[in-house]
């Protein structure tokens, strides 16, 4: 006992050595922790500090950059997942299992990408051959046209000088070598297009059948008092998405639809390869018609001025139509966007995703609108 307790005196140094050290190193650690902060206040610790940042900010841009493409498939392939439930759910609704109404829906979606490549693709393609051919006959005979002669002598002297400086950039070797590059690169994107498709379909279809899944998994991750709203806000948000790449492409197909009777209707050439040009460019929210108002009557001009103007008239009567009776009807559950909104979002998207961006630019802005008048909104609210 005399031992033990000589042993544990508070003052033997063999005793104390271990837990003094303990003591010490725990009183050092702020020392040290506050050495390190004083240290990046130098200048050489604060910019090697920003360097490695920056470093760091320029590798994961080069990572997502070299990944791009499989981003873009992914997005895309996330945004016809939730286009294509609203189908589903309406199969649901009619007492037909989701793995039956999936399987339905791609089938059906199978079958409209097969009748475009059989019946509309050929025409489209060989209507573009026949335009790049037609062009130098179309451009010699300018002087000869009706329209030409009406014109006055200055105005005759600017075409002329416009034609032969066109005619100059055809022919000039630049001009060819860009268009035997375009071509090229049109081949391969067409090959690439047809891979990234398989992908694309691949994706959708495992986003469409864990969609219910994921969307829970999601909820779980929020607050039990916040799961009851995250819900209802994520299903209004994905049904206005939905509703709007549906919306959307209903629009534009009737959009190409009628451009392809009234060329047929007119006598103008080329009534596939407008149809389809047609349906791209109506894609884009509220000015897509306007837009393709425009391009339709100046390639018709070409043609005649009397069926150029025809098809301007009709065109326009057909967007009046589209803007008070179809539309709404179509885009009822649609979130309203303001005009500026829907313009910035799909000049965003185009420049960014090109055809796929403008698809879903208007989705997006609405699901933002949404989310800031639903949640942002109510907090400032709150404030006083």
């Amino acid at each position: 006992m005399t031992s033990n307790q000589d042993a544990d005196a508070p003052g033997d140094p063999v005793a104390s050595t271990g837990t003094d050290d303990v003591v010490m190193s725990v009183q050092e650690r702020p020392r040290r922790f506050w050495s390190v902060l004083a240290g990046l206040d130098h200048p050489i610790g604060m910019g090697f500090l920003v360097t490695l940042g920056v470093l760091g900010a320029l590798l994961l841009g080069s990572a997502l950059g070299s990944i791009s493409t499989i981003l873009v498939y992914i997005v895309l392939a996330m945004f016809l997942a939730v286009g294509l439930d609203p189908i589903v759910r309406l199969l649901e609704r009619h007492r037909v299992k989701r793995g039956l109404g999936i399987a339905i829906v791609f089938c059906g979606f199978a079958l409209v990408i097969a009748l475009f490549l059989v019946f509309v693709l050929p025409p489209v393609l060989a209507q573009i051959v026949e335009l790049v051919e037609a062009i130098p006959e179309t451009i010699a005979g300018i002087p000869d046209s009706v329209w030409f002669g009406q014109l006055d002598a200055d105005a005759q002297a600017a075409v002329l000088a416009a034609m032969v400086q066109l005619s100059d950039w055809v022919s000039s070797p630049s001009t060819i070598a860009m268009l035997s590059g375009g071509v090229l690169a049109v081949g391969v994107g067409f090959v690439t297009a047809v891979s990234g498709g398989f992908i694309v379909v691949a994706l959708t279809l495992y986003f469409l059948a864990s969609l219910a899944a994921a969307k829970q998994a999601f909820y779980a991750l929020a607050p039990a008092h916040s799961r009851v709203r995250l819900s209802d806000l994520t299903e209004r948000i994905t049904g206005s998405v939905g509703d709007a790449l549906i919306g959307s492409v209903i629009l534009s197909s009737l959009n190409a639809g009628t451009v392809f009777v009234l060329h047929l209707v007119i006598g103008l050439p080329f009534p596939a390869l407008m149809a389809v040009i047609a349906f791209v460019i109506t894609l884009i929210p509220l000015f897509g018609s306007v837009i393709f108002l425009v391009l339709g009557s100046l390639v018709a001009l070409f043609t005649s001025p009397t069926q150029a103007l025809i098809f301007a008239i009709a065109y326009l009567i057909y967007i009046q139509l589209e803007s008070y009776v179809i539309s709404p009807r179509v885009m009822n559950k649609a979130i309203a966007i303001p005009a500026a909104l829907v313009l910035i979002g799909a000049l965003v998207g185009g420049a960014l995703m090109g055809v796929i961006g403008v698809l879903v630019a208007l989705p997006v802005m609405a699901s933002i609108l949404l989310i800031i008048r639903e949640i942002v909104v109510p907090k400032q609210n709150l404030k006083v």
